[in-house]
């Protein structure tokens, strides 16, 4: 009876839980409420990540001057770039590997990869791997790098050397340093974990998440097919795996005799610690022997900085004793009412040279002037000289007219001279923003000087025009004599001689023929 009751219990239980199950999903609250359970359990197993630039790299900028990626080490035929590090290029037999310089010092880590890999042919070789070891593999026959190592390596095989047609994949492979790779059979004797992925000539770059958090690998991989950076889907796991505590990251990539290229645009690492666990602070990162260079560097600076300071004081002894006078002083800082005067003096300054060009270029007119007034003078002079009947084809009007467009020029000339010295001599005794106006005044002046230099330059040529004498004026060549024609008398007896001709003509014609009629 009791074993009875208790099933009866079990069996309500079940029931009832049942029945609870079915009402959230008919509600719709099912989904939501395991979705709720999840992240809370996962929010609380989240571990802290940290940055690590150190063992980072990424693009743009990501090569120094002389070639180098800060912090890591590149061998082989690979080839950083300003964006992206060629690992390998799309030639036969060639190995590239990069390596961080240092070696990590946090237990925990999680990587982020971004890499491509394109070829021409519908197969390609020979793959790419990521690495995390005790030592650095620089050079190798597995994928660029060392046999036996002692760590993990995530190896991206792009062609199928045991025929399986299990390729392109992607295998994780430890090792403890004794282990030598298995080619043949593309490492699946020795895999932790795999999948199969396609990860060539895709139209986005691969990303590539690599989590090792409570002695937990977890390999995520974005296929490429799309630009969303979290699109990431689960291709391997490996529970309960032991690597070093310190090591470095690296990855490599080599070709057979099908070729790739093997490109990684970003590599990004990130420490991970326990939620509840605080992050190391950064000093206790730092191995004891840089610790005790960085100090002996310091002590140094800050000697070279006491002899500075003390250089300083007695260069200037009136700041002694106050060593933020100088600097902290508030002749640093422009108040508004001075900006505005800086700004007045320097568009006074801009005017004044403005004025003093168009000075220059007056003094050259009044040159032209009166060079002009010297010519038109001398060549009346020797007009009137050369041909002194002539001197009345002149009209005193004209004359008359051109004396005072030249007096005009130089009273305008003058009256501008003038306010260019009132300008100057304003500018030189008080600042003040009017002087523009004299400036555009001084233009339209300068414009109107151009106008009447014009005018008189018309009338001197038309002047000259006049007074050219009529002998020298250019006379039209004289015609040839037109052929002499026949009188009428001589065109008569041509007419006669041509008839008797004719008529002579007509009767020998005749009598040839009567005498040739004979004989028929």
């Amino acid at each position: 009876m009791a074993a009875r009751a208790r099933r009866g219990g079990l069996a309500a239980a079940v029931l009832a839980g049942a029945l609870l199950a079915g009402a959230l999903l008919a509600t719709g609250r099912l989904p939501l409420a395991l979705g709720q359970v999840a992240a809370a359990g996962s929010a609380a197993a989240a571990p802290h990540r940290r940055f690590e630039y150190k063992y980072s790299f990424k693009g743009p900028h990501l090569v120094q001057a002389d070639g180098t990626v800060p912090f890591w080490v590149h061998t082989g035929n690979a080839i950083p770039s300003a964006d992206q590090i060629r690992i390998t290029t799309s030639l036969k037999s060639q190995r590239g590997s990069v390596w961080t310089k240092n070696k990590s010092i946090f237990e925990y880590w999680e990587v982020e990869v971004t890499f491509r890999v394109t070829g021409r042919g519908r197969i390609g070789a020979d793959g790419l791997a990521v690495w995390f070891t005790e030592e650095q593999g620089l050079e190798g026959p597995v994928f660029g790098a060392a046999d036996e190592w002692n760590g993990v390596g995530i190896f991206f095989d792009s062609f199928d050397n045991d025929g399986k047609k299990n390729n392109p994949g992607v295998i994780v492979v430890g090792n403890n340093g004794k282990l030598q790779y298995d080619h043949q059979n593309d490492g699946s004797t020795q895999a932790l974990a795999s999948c199969q992925r396609d990860f060539r000539n895709k139209p986005y770059p691969v990303r590539v998440k690599i989590t090792y958090y409570q002695k937990t690998l977890t390999v995520l991989i974005n296929n490429g097919f799309t630009p969303d950076k979290e699109d990431y889907e689960f291709c391997a796991k490996v529970e309960e795996m032991v690597l070093p505590s310190q090591g470095y990251f690296g990855i490599s990539a080599a070709t057979g005799g099908l070729a790739d290229d093997h490109d990684v645009l970003s590599f990004l690492t990130f420490q991970l610690t326990d939620p509840g666990k605080e992050a190391p602070t950064p000093d206790a990162e730092i191995p004891q022997k840089d610790k005790e260079k960085y100090q002996e560097e310091f002590e140094h600076f800050q000697q070279e900085l006491d002899k500075k300071k003390e250089e300083f004081q007695k260069e200037h002894p009136d700041v002694q004793g106050q060593p933020g006078k100088l600097f902290l002083s508030d002749d640093l800082f422009e108040t508004v009412s001075d900006r505005e005067l800086r700004q007045i003096f320097e568009g006074q300054n801009r005017i004044h040279l403005e004025i003093k060009q168009l000075n220059r270029q007056l003094d050259m007119i009044l040159d032209e002037q009166r060079r002009y007034v010297s010519v038109v003078t001398d060549e009346i002079a020797k007009r009137g000289a050369a041909f002194p009947g002539q001197q009345g084809q002149v009209s005193q009007q004209e004359i008359e007219t051109v004396v005072k467009t030249q007096e005009e020029v130089v009273r305008q000339v003058n009256e501008i001279r003038n306010s260019v010295a009132d300008t100057l001599r304003l500018m030189s005794g008080a600042q003040h923003p009017g002087s523009a106006a004299g400036v555009y005044e001084t233009t339209q002046h300068f414009n109107d000087i151009k106008e009447h230099l014009h005018v008189v330059k018309r009338d001197i040529e038309h002047l000259v025009q006049r007074n050219t004498p009529s002998s020298e004026k250019s006379k039209c060549p004289d015609l040839p004599p037109f052929p002499s024609c026949l009188s009428t008398m001589h065109f008569f007896i041509f007419v006669a001689v041509q008839t008797v001709l004719f008529i002579g003509y007509i009767m020998y014609r005749s009598q040839q023929e009567a005498a040739a009629k004979k004989f028929f």
